[in-house]
């Protein structure tokens, strides 16, 4: 399985590396919000979702948590992969700590948002270097996290899953109320 990882791991940077240029201050930013997103669970910044950079003229900007922080585990071991819990209610305003505790590389991906608005807040506020739109970055080390606002989101029913163990049924639901 780790092979699995590392291989898929150099993928992504390989994908990466084609994504053509950025300006110099684009790359600041998004290195800026890579670093203070995902942070191991011991510091304090990981309790807090990073700001995000600047938003661009037109987009939709990142809300800061207002509410609690609820804690989700990113597990694969002997019985399976699965976010514990998988299934969780919250209030908008509260944010998600999703922390890396075995059989990693794990990220989080939210699937099947239709609604527009909904779309663009809860991507906005992904901080950090995500894998593409409403895909969170791959976190790699135990107790490492990658936290989630869901400030200024609307309620509703949130499916999300882990990209890598998908096919492992490693997913869950989030209902903001």
């Amino acid at each position: 399985m780790r092979f699995y990882g590392i291989a898929l791991l150099a993928g992504t940077a390989l994908l990466g590396a084609c994504g053509g240029e950025k300006a110099a201050t684009d790359t600041a930013a998004a290195n800026a919000a890579a670093a203070s997103a995902t942070t191991p669970a011991a510091t304090p910044a990981a309790t807090t979702p990073a700001a995000a950079a600047p938003a661009a003229a037109g987009a939709v900007a990142a809300a800061p948590a207002t509410g609690a922080t609820h804690e989700i585990k990113m597990i694969g071991d002997q019985t399976g992969y699965k976010f514990e819990p998988a299934n969780l209610t919250i209030k908008q305003g509260d944010a998600v700590k999703f922390i890396m505790v075995s059989g990693g590389p794990h990220n989080v991906a939210f699937l099947g948002v239709t609604d527009a608005a909904a779309k663009a807040q809860l991507d906005a506020n992904m901080s950090g270097a995500k894998m593409g739109e409403l895909s969170g970055p791959m976190v790699m080390a135990p107790n490492e996290a990658y936290v989630v606002s869901f400030a200024k989101v609307p309620a509703g029913t949130y499916a999300y899953q882990c990209t890598p163990h998908a096919a492992m049924n490693m997913k869950g639901v989030i209902t903001v109320q």
